[in-house]
Order: C-alpha cells, then sequence, then structure tokens
C-alpha cells in the first residue's frame, strides 16, 4: 500500500515554503504520496501515514500558526512518524552551530516531547531586504543579520532522503483481527 505523507510549512515570505516543496519533491521520487500544503490546524492529518512539519523562525520563535498546528493536532501527530524542521538562521556554515545547537523553540518542546519526532532539524534560511518592512529592516540592522539565501538544497535533500528511505523501510499496518464470539 502506498504511503501518503503530509509536508505542512508556515512561512512568511516563501522561503520556508520552498524547502516544503523541495522536501515534497525528494518524496514524490521515492513513490510516495504528498501533499505540500500551508499549515492548517484542522487538517485531516489522520488520514496521512507521516507528517513533515516546518516553520519559518523569527527571534527564536516558530509562526503563530505552526504552533496552533501542533497544539491542535498533536493526538494525530503522536499517532504516525513525524519530521520537524526550522528555516531562518542567515549565516554561512552550519545553521544549527549558528542556533548555538537550537532545533526547536523552547516553549513548544513538551509538545515536540509529547509527538515524539523521529528527527527536529534547522535548514539555513533566506532573507530578501526588499520584500521587509521598515521594522523588520530596522530589526535586521540592529543584530546584524545577514541577507541572501542561505538554504543548502542538497542537505535539504539528503534530510528528504532519509525521510523516504525510513518510510520505505517501515513495515504496513497491520489491522487487527476482530474477536468473534
Amino acid at each position: 500500500m502506498e504511503k501518503r505523507v503530509l509536508v505542512a510549512y508556515a512561512t512568511k515570505y516563501g522561503a520556508t515554503a520552498e524547502i516544503a516543496q523541495a522536501i515534497g519533491d525528494t518524496l514524490r521520487k521515492a513513490s510516495l504520496t504528498v501533499d505540500v500544503a500551508e499549515v492548517d490546524a484542522t487538517a485531516a492529518v489522520a488520514t496521512y501515514d507521516a507528517v513533515v512539519l516546518g516553520s519559518a523562525v523569527y527571534a527564536g520563535h516558530w509562526r503563530k500558526e505552526a504552533v496552533e498546528f501542533l497544539d491542535v493536532q498533536k493526538t494525530n501527530l503522536a499517532d504516525r512518524p513525524v519530521w520537524i524542521f526550522s528555516s531562518g538562521p542567515t549565516s554561512e556554515g552550519d545553521p544549527i552551530e549558528a542556533m548555538d545547537g537550537w532545533r526547536f523553540p523552547e516553549d513548544q518542546q513538551p509538545l515536540a516531547d509529547r509527538i515524539g519526532p523521529r528527527d527536529i532539524t534547522v535548514f539555513g534560511g533566506r532573507i530578501d531586504p526588499e520584500k521587509l518592512n521598515l521594522g523588520e529592516k530596522l530589526i535586521l540592522k540592529a543584530v546584524k543579520a545577514q541577507t541572501g539565501d542561505f538554504r543548502n538544497w542538497d542537505a535539504i535533500d539528503a534530510w528528504a532522503a532519509g525521510i523516504a528511505e525510513t518510510l520505505a523501510n517501515m513495515p504496513e499496518e497491520v489491522e487487527e483481527p476482530v474477536a468473534t464470539s
């Protein structure tokens, strides 16, 4: 039976959506049925065999719609394999090192612990100063953040390929026979 995967994401300027789409493309190449969509707290998560969830990160926080999705769907997410990614650091090199080992917002860690994701990672992000409002430009200047595209497409593809391999090696769910009297 074909495995169905939801790749859900929360984005502000589209960089995280592009990462989610790349993950979806890699999973499709592995013959998985994949839906890539913005997070929706009312999504039919129970109809999927696995979920990949990602959010843009701003000042160490996930987008509120991603947090709401985690909270509303925590029971459904705990019942299936889940992988989580964040996108945001804008610097050269390893994004997890750039975030001093940070992989996930501390405020949502209890939710992640309840869900038990298979992996949590961080990918570099993209900042296009032309898309920022004045307040964001001032914050960018104050924290001396670099602008540009720091997404490592090879790392994203490799992470997604690892998900595909894990799903390919997972046994199919076998329904328990109903006892008859």
